[in-house]
C-alpha cells in the first residue's frame, strides 16, 4: 500500500492547469447527441498525457467514444476511470443569467469559488479530475506499476429523442467483452459524488400504460366506457403496490423500494373519456429483478382491469442495461480498493469519502453486472446542481477530487521504489 498522503501530492498540483482543463471541458459543448466535439478534446488531452493506445470510434454516426491507457512497468493492478461526455439540454440557462458572466451556458467562469456551465458536475469535474490526477502523479515523480486506463463514453444522458440509452458505454464494453480493450480490475465512474463514493445504485424501469375505452357524449356516459375511471382503479392498485413493496426490505446505502406515478393525461372534450394515459418509475433494490418486478406491475394492472371493454397497453422505453431498464448493483464495501478510494478521499477533503449509496442510476450495472468488475462512483461535484440552471463544481472541491484520485491511483496500480 502506497504511503503517499494528500499533504506529500499538494504542493505539486498545478491549479491554474487543471482549472484551464475543466473550462476547456465545460467551453466545448457536448449535448447529448453531439458529442464527438468534446471526445476530440479529451483526446487531445489525453495524448498531452503520454496516454497510450487511443482510440476513438463511433457507437453511432457521427457519435464517438474514446479510451486509452498509460501502461505501468508491470506487476500492478488495472484501474479504469469511465464518465459519460454528453451533457442535457441548456433550456433557459441564458435567460436565468442574461447580463452576467454566467449568461453562456458553457463559460466555464470561476464565479464565487466555483466554476460554472452545463456538465460543470455532471461530470466534466470527474472527468478533468481523473486526468489532472496522472498530471499530478507525473509532477510528483512518481511511476507506477500498474496500467490507468481511461474511458470517455457518450450517450448517457436521458432526454433527447432517440438517444440515451446508454449506446457508448455498450460500444466499450463490447470491446471489453471480445477482448479488443483489456478489463479492469476496479473502475471508478466519475459521477458527481462530492468526493464521497458511491458502492451500491438503484435500479429502475419506466412504463408508459395506456388505457383505451369508448368515448361517447357526456349526456349518455352509460354507453361508454370510461377509460379515465379505469386509469383511476389501476393507479390506486399501484399505489398500493408501492406501499407493499416499500414494506418488504431496505437496503443499507440504497433504502426502500417504491413506485411513483409521474404523469397523467386524458379526455380533453365534453364526453366519457376514451383514452387515458400516465406512466410511473419503479426503484428497485440491488437483488431485486427487473423481470420479476415487471411481472408483478403487469399482474397488478390485470387484476385492477375488470372491465372487459377496456384494453391496456404498457411499453417500457427506458432500456439501459436490461430491456425494460436499468440494473440495479451493488458490490462489497469491505474491498481494499473501496476502502482505498474512501481514504483516499477523506485525506484530501475533509468530511468526505464515506461510502453510501447512488441517489440515481447511471453506468456501473455494465461493469459490476455485466462483467464482474466492481465499480463505484465518486467524483467532485453535488448531483442535486447538475441537470439546472445553478450547474457548477466548488473548484476547492475539484482540487482535492484531483489529489484524492491522484492518492488512489498511486495506491491501487502500486508505485515504482
Amino acid at each position: 500500500m502506497s504511503t503517499v498522503s494528500a499533504a506529500d501530492l499538494t504542493p505539486h498540483l498545478d491549479r491554474d492547469t487543471a482549472l484551464a482543463l475543466l473550462q476547456g471541458a465545460i467551453r466545448t459543448p457536448s449535448i447529448t447527441g453531439d458529442e464527438a466535439g468534446f471526445a476530440a478534446y479529451l483526446g487531445t488531452e489525453m495524448e498531452k498525457r503520454d496516454i497510450a493506445d487511443i482510440e476513438t470510434a463511433e457507437f453511432a454516426p457521427g457519435r464517438s467514444n474514446v479510451w486509452g491507457t498509460r501502461k505501468g512497468s508491470g506487476g500492478g493492478q488495472n484501474l479504469l476511470f469511465i464518465g459519460h461526455t454528453d451533457t442535457v439540454r441548456v433550456d433557459g440557462w441564458k435567460e436565468r443569467w442574461e447580463g452576467t458572466d454566467r449568461e453562456s451556458p458553457f463559460c466555464g467562469e470561476l464565479v464565487d469559488g466555483a466554476v460554472w456551465g452545463r456538465g460543470a458536475c455532471d461530470l466534466k469535474a470527474g472527468i478533468c479530475a481523473a486526468l489532472a490526477a496522472l498530471s499530478l502523479i507525473d509532477a510528483a515523480g512518481i511511476a507506477l506499476k500498474g496500467n490507468l486506463s481511461f474511458a470517455f463514453v457518450g450517450d448517457e444522458e436521458s432526454g433527447q429523442e432517440g438517444s440515451g440509452v446508454s449506446a457508448g458505454v455498450k460500444h466499450y464494453a463490447d470491446q471489453i467483452k471480445s477482448g479488443a480493450v483489456a478489463g479492469p480490475d476496479f473502475a471508478v465512474y466519475v459521477e458527481p459524488t462530492r468526493l464521497n463514493v458511491y458502492a451500491a445504485q438503484m435500479g429502475f424501469f419506466i412504463a408508459d400504460v395506456t388505457v383505451k375505452g369508448k368515448s361517447v357524449y357526456f349526456g349518455f356516459p352509460e354507453q361508454g366506457h370510461d377509460a379515465l375511471k379505469a386509469a383511476n382503479l389501476i393507479l390506486t392498485a399501484l399505489y398500493a403496490h408501492s406501499d407493499d413493496i416499500n414494506a418488504r426490505a431496505v437496503h443499507g446505502l440504497v433504502g426502500r423500494s417504491f413506485l411513483l406515478p409521474t404523469g397523467i393525461n386524458a379526455g380533453g372534450y365534453i364526453a366519457v373519456p376514451g383514452e387515458a394515459k400516465f406512466s410511473f418509475i419503479r426503484k428497485l433494490l440491488p437483488g431485486e429483478s427487473l423481470d420479476e418486478a415487471v411481472a408483478e406491475i403487469e399482474a397488478v394492472i390485470e387484476r385492477a382491469s375488470t372491465n372487459p371493454e377496456i384494453t391496456v397497453e404498457i411499453a417500457y422505453p427506458a432500456g439501459r442495461d436490461h430491456r425494460f431498464g436499468g440494473s440495479p448493483c451493488g458490490i462489497d464495501t469491505a474491498l481494499p480498493a473501496v476502502q482505498l478510494l474512501s481514504a483516499a478521499a477523506e485525506d484530501s477533503f475533509e468530511g468526505r469519502g464515506a461510502i453510501e449509496g447512488a441517489p440515481y442510476w447511471s453506468e456501473a450495472p455494465f461493469f459490476v453486472n455485466g462483467l464482474d468488475v466492481p465499480a463505484v462512483y465518486c467524483a467532485p461535484g453535488d448531483i442535486r446542481n447538475a441537470h439546472t440552471t445553478e450547474e457548477h463544481v466548488d473548484v476547492e472541491e475539484y482540487w482535492a477530487g484531483i489529489v484524492a484520485f491522484a492518492r488512489f491511483i498511486i495506491a491501487f496500480c502500486n508505485q515504482e521504489r
